[in-house]
């Protein structure tokens, strides 16, 4: 494939390689970005390679970030991994490299960097690296710990290969990611564990969220609701999934407040696509799994009003 071709030119001929990510990152952001960086370091020992950005506390099981220097940017290449646009990179000095790459399988509204790899039907971009692996096998190679991270990512954003995008070739690599020894349970393990308090905030989340007649759901999280859990907002993410397992849940918005007032959104559906209202929020993403923004509660009621009226059109077609 011409773009891979591309990319493994610019990696080998790089002498530093800097590895952004999203914000408040997630399993296969992490995954994507460390095993990527395993793996060139494998092939490329005596190139500098680091991964940057913000670890939340809750994922520093599967690794920790560089602490990289302002000059290490100065003709450096960087990679965006799992990132759709550049408003979501981790860290505002990915754009001082010499050279920008983005790899990702998000929809591609935000085409940025000098050159891109973008497929919106994979599964994960953890997936992804294992193709770019699979397509230069001659000089890169899957190593044990940089598959269990690449694990970890496709089984996060596929919710344990729940998930529409979750295809024979996410089995097939997932496949030659368990043939190299990896311990999926350690895995499964780790990204099934709750704290206390996440688990408290669960049981809150399904006996409390409200439901219209359409299935459209939502249910907000105050600043006091983290603080009395002694949950900082980053530690949300593990329990965006949870109102699709309740049978009358067709589509739903999780609001985590901010500390300033405004609000995250999660946005989550098993039938009509919600990435254009995450759009018309500051926000984007897959079809049935985007985020966005609100800035106050008048918005929190308009991103209510919308996914109902979002519920009707798509029930009544």
């Amino acid at each position: 494939m011409a773009q891979t071709t591309a990319i493994f030119e610019a990696v080998r001929t790089a002498d530093t390689i800097i590895i952004h990510r999203h914000q408040r990152p997630d399993p296969d952001a992490l995954g994507s970005q460390f095993g990527l960086k395993l793996i060139l370091q494998h092939a490329f020992p005596d190139k500098k390679i680091y991964a940057a950005g913000t670890i939340p506390d809750d994922l520093s099981w599967l690794g920790h970030a560089d602490d990289v220097a302002d000059d290490q940017y100065q003709d450096a290449l960087v990679i965006t991994v799992d990132t759709a646009n550049t408003e979501r990179i981790d860290d505002d000095r990915f754009s001082q490299g010499k050279q920008l790459i983005k790899i990702d399988h998000h929809p591609n509204d935000d085409d940025y960097g000098d050159l891109s790899w973008v497929l919106p039907d994979a599964s994960s971009t953890s997936e992804l690296v294992v193709d770019f692996v699979n397509e230069h096998a001659d000089a890169l190679t899957l190593t044990r710990a940089a598959a269990q991270l690449l694990y970890a990512g496709i089984v996060g954003d596929t919710g344990r290969f729940l998930y529409p995008a979750t295809s024979s070739h996410t089995f097939a690599v997932a496949s030659q990611l368990l043939a190299t020894g990896i311990d999926a349970a350690e895995v499964g393990r780790h990204e099934n564990e709750l704290s206390r308090g996440l688990g408290r905030l669960m049981g809150d989340v399904l006996a409390n969220i409200t439901i219209d007649e359409t299935g459209a759901a939502h249910y907000i999280i105050s600043q006091q609701q983290l603080a009395s859990l002694s949950l900082a907002a980053s530690e949300v993410q593990p329990l965006v999934s949870t109102p699709g397992r309740l049978a009358d849940v067709r589509a739903w918005l999780l609001f985590v407040e901010n500390p300033d007032g405004s609000y995250r959104v999660h946005l989550r559906s098993k039938g009509p696509a919600v990435n254009e209202l995450a759009k018309s929020h500051h926000g984007g993403g897959h079809d049935l799994a985007s985020g966005a923004n609100a800035a106050d509660m008048v918005e929190v009621k308009e991103m209510i009003a919308s996914l109902s009226q979002l519920m009707k059109e798509w029930q009544a077609q």
